[in-house]
């Protein structure tokens, strides 16, 4: 099947979920965005259609959209089949949820912790939401676009400056050696040239 018949056969199989499709090209993926409220059910629905029987969890995550809030983000694979399935959805910034996948695909729960401890969303019935990758103490959610890198207060930061941070160029920085290593105009076939 194509990517198209692909999303098209799983929006066909939804029931009463105002779905949308898009994807295509030889090697794309089917990208099917449903509301938040489907999430699981086409989740489960690509999973069971004989069509479609996409079998294999292969990842979650989310995508902070700002003002727009969250969109979320599952790739499915059925390993019979061969072809993929990206399912999306828009959940707003406050009150950021959507139903848990584990009871269709145990091996989301790890992923749902993740986008859970580094964005903030909730997940409806996932058992186990307790930090996996930040200290206990740890506040905030780090892949909020709003959330201020430590280091950047502590110390001003030596790279490229993000858009708007300051109005003045940085300069080129020298290319460095590694202790020991002679400048290569001083040696070799360049020596003496420069």
């Amino acid at each position: 099947m194509t990517p198209e018949e692909v999303g098209a056969r799983l929006v066909a199989a939804l029931p009463d979920a105002a779905a949308g499709v898009s994807g295509g090209g030889a090697y794309a993926r089917a990208t099917v965005d449903v509301p938040p409220a489907a999430w699981a059910t086409a989740a489960a629905t690509a999973r069971d259609d004989t069509d479609l029987r996409c079998d294999f969890f292969d990842w979650l995550s989310a995508v902070d959209e700002l003002a727009e809030g969250f969109t979320m983000v599952a790739h499915v694979w059925s390993t019979a089949l061969r072809h993929g399935v990206l399912l999306r959805t828009r959940v707003p910034r406050e009150g950021a949820q959507v139903p848990t996948l584990v009871p269709v695909y145990p091996g989301a729960a790890w992923h749902e912790r993740e986008t859970h401890e580094m964005f903030g969303i909730g997940f409806a019935g996932h058992a186990d939401l307790k930090p996996l990758l930040l200290p206990p103490e740890f506040e905030g959610h780090p892949l909020r676009k709003e959330f201020v890198l430590a280091a950047r207060v502590a110390k001003a930061w030596p790279g490229a400056k993000e858009p708007g941070e300051s109005h003045e160029s940085t300069g080129r920085r020298q290319p460095m050696r590694p202790p020991g290593v002679p400048d290569p105009n001083q040696w070799g076939p360049n020596a003496g040239l420069a």
